[in-house]
């Protein structure tokens, strides 16, 4: 097995576990060449810099002896080259290291963004924008200062190796203050990391309330809770830029530290040259002062670059142990067999399922029931008895604690959701509508084909309110659907729901915010898209809809209390009532016996 590159130890850090970072882990070592190509970039842009030194000492050792002009100017022209190839080796280092972050967003963008949308879903941690973030950070620092100190590091050992050469005790001197610079940057990671951690938490959390807060102006500033919001968002800012403080000061203490230890190796190195010159022992001659000089500084040089840049480094390894954290989390989905179309046969068997994340905690119980293709199933019961729980299980969102929901007799959950999603049609309880015009957004932001986007606005009532529109379907939205009513937004989601005619649709509350034109086109889509043989299913507190329903389920504290044919359920209902009422009559009359 090939050891860890520079690279991936400084971005890895304390990863954890084998398992965490695994991917992070592969994808970097596939970036191997480029960081090899420009490890050998920086080792000769790091050793022309002794250049300046070579062109001082042949001007005085040639120039100045010979007074020969023609030496002066072909020294010049050389110094001149070095000077242009090592900033064209710089260049090049930075734009073989760019070229490593492209290749890395390539492979890893997708998935990354894909693992965010199912942590979300499943309600697990990392399900925000914060996993985007750190992955930009992690790419960004590819071509950072910061890894281009690490890839100049070792360029160190030979500065010292040439220090031995000149003489022993000026290596050894070089060596003694290279372990205290190294114990500078291990305290500059004591002392600023648990502060910077918890910052990035203190900002993050800010950051998450402010979002909040601005989701819910309306009723901030109607209800004059601003001010209160206010003081506790600047708590939370308060607290973030306390911790920074901290970190930063204490940051620039050790970076002040180690430009100290810099400046003080060199002028060390120069007098014990100067010493060890008076005493004959100086090979090389009275100019291999200097050099000692600046070979001491330059060998302690990427160690100071990186205690200056190690906020960066502390935050590329938080980066990495939350990215590795998600990936591990949302494992990559592996590639299944294609599945034909569904027809719509569901089967729901024994289902038991709580919120991702709960732990063991149940919100439904042991639900049985079967639909054929063309079934409407009506789902009622009071709040909380898991009606909307269980439209996301039917749709593949959430997974079961015990149990299958089976679609054409595979397991909708571990259906592959790309490939299922044009098949099926969803309604959630909270209609969110996307930026962009009305078009794109019932057309899923797939190629939008403008008779199936007008034959689903038709078939929910929506094509001559969107046709009275100025742009007609090419209306633009706004974020969330701003500018529509929320009568308006759940029209365009019923539409987008029904688009290109899916087999099998789940709506969850359809009709909470419709008028009663609304109700009534609600009512006839359903029974179209149920007479094409279209299976679907209809979680309502509004009775309307039963008229279109031919199965009926009753769900109550998470259990199923009925199912069967409407007409069946609804008459064992009233029948149920009428005796719980008779026995209340009945227990009445006794007390007053």
């Amino acid at each position: 097995m090939n050891a860890p590159s520079a690279p991936q130890r400084a971005a890895a850090g304390a990863a954890g576990s084998p398992a965490l970072g695994a991917e992070l882990r592969e994808a970097l070592s596939d970036l191997r060449p480029y960081f090899v190509r420009a490890a050998w970039f920086s080792a000769f842009a790091s050793l022309l810099i002794l250049a300046p030194s070579g062109y001082m000492l042949e001007v005085y050792g040639r120039v100045v002896d010979s007074r020969s002009h023609s030496t002066l100017l072909w020294l010049t022209v050389v110094i001149i080259g070095a000077y242009i190839m090592m900033e064209a080796l710089v260049w090049a280092r930075s734009e073989v290291l760019r070229s490593a972050a492209n290749v890395l967003n390539e492979r890893l963008h997708q998935r990354i963004f894909d693992a965010i949308f199912t942590a979300n879903v499943r309600r697990l941690p990392g399900g925000t924008v914060q996993p985007m973030q750190d992955f930009n950070r992690l790419c960004e620092f590819l071509y950072s200062p910061a890894l281009a100190a690490v890839l100049e590091a070792p360029i160190a050992i030979v500065m010292a190796i040439l220090l031995f050469a000149i003489n022993p005790l000026l290596g050894w001197t070089a060596v003694v203050f290279g372990i205290l610079q190294v114990m500078v940057t291990w305290m500059n990671e004591r002392r600023t990391r648990p502060p910077l951690a918890e910052a990035n938490r203190a900002a993050f959390a800010a950051q998450q309330y402010a979002d909040g807060t601005l989701r819910n102006a309306e009723v901030i500033e109607g209800l004059g809770m601003l001010k209160n919001t206010h003081r506790l968002w600047m708590e939370k800012q308060k607290a973030f830029l306390r911790l920074q403080a901290q970190a930063s000061d204490s940051a620039g203490a050790f970076q002040a530290l180690g430009k100290l230890l810099q400046t003080v190796l060199s002028s060390t190195l120069l007098g014990l040259g100067c010493w060890l010159m008076l005493h004959n022992a100086l090979n090389g001659g009275g100019g291999m002062m200097i050099v000692g000089s600046i070979l001491g500084g330059r060998m302690l040089a990427p160690l100071v670059q990186m205690v200056a840049q190690w906020k960066t480094i502390v935050g590329v390894r938080q980066a990495w142990e939350r990215l590795s954290q998600l990936l591990h989390a949302v494992p990559a989905t592996a590639e299944a067999m294609p599945l034909p179309p569904p027809r719509g046969n569901l089967l729901v068997e024994n289902l038991t399922a709580g919120a991702p994340g709960g732990g063991n905690a149940t919100i439904v119980r042991g639900l049985n029931f079967a639909l054929q293709p063309g079934d409407v199933l009506a789902v009622v019961g009071p709040s909380a008895s898991g009606k909307t729980t269980l439209a996301r299980l039917l749709v593949g969102l959430w997974p079961g604690l015990a149990g299958k929901v089976r679609l054409d007799g595979a397991d909708i959950y571990t259906w592959n959701k790309a490939e299922l999603g044009r098949h099926v049609g969803y309604l959630p309880q909270s209609v969110e509508l996307f930026e962009g015009t009305l078009a794109e957004n019932i057309a899923r932001f797939g190629t939008v084909d403008k008779t199936k986007v007008q034959a689903a606005a038709e078939a929910v009532g929506l094509h001559e309110l969107i046709s009275s529109l100025s742009m007609a379907y090419d209306t633009v939205v706004g974020p969330g659907g701003a500018r529509l009513s929320g009568g308006q937004r759940q029209r365009v989601g019923l539409a987008r729901a029904l688009y290109d005619n899916p087999n099998y649709i789940v709506l969850d509350e359809p009709n909470s915010s419709l008028d009663e034109e609304g109700d009534a086109a609600l009512s006839k889509a359903i029974a179209q898209t149920s007479a094409r043989g279209a299976t679907v299913i209809v979680i309502t507190h509004r009775t309307s809809i039963l008229g279109v329903a031919n199965k009926m389920l009753v769900m109550r504290e998470g259990t199923q209390q009925a199912f069967g044919p409407r007409d069946e359920v609804l008459a064992a209902l009233r029948q149920h009532a009428a005796q719980q009422q008779a026995a209340q009559q009945q227990g009445g009359a006794l007390q007053k016996i």
